[in-house]
C-alpha cells in the first residue's frame, strides 16, 4: 500500500514539475473561490500559502531541468 502512495506522490511531483504553470493557475483559482466563499476574511493567509506553493512548484521545476 505505502508503494501505491509513494508511487502516486512520485506521479504528482513530476506532473507539477512539468506543468507548473497550470498548476499555478489552478491554486489562483481555488484560491479566489475559497476568498469569495470566505469573504475575503482570510485574504492574506490565502495569498500566503499561494505564493508559498508557488514557490514549492517553482523549485520543482527548478530540479527538473538541472537533471
Amino acid at each position: 500500500m505505502f508503494d501505491n502512495l509513494k508511487g502516486l506522490k512520485d506521479k504528482a511531483l513530476e506532473f507539477a514539475a512539468d506543468h507548473g504553470e497550470l498548476v499555478a493557475q489552478g491554486l489562483e483559482k481555488a484560491a479566489d473561490v475559497v476568498d469569495s466563499k470566505t469573504d475575503g476574511k482570510y485574504s492574506d493567509r490565502i495569498d500566503t500559502g499561494v505564493e508559498k506553493a508557488k514557490g514549492f512548484l517553482d523549485g520543482l521545476g527548478d530540479q527538473r531541468s538541472s537533471h
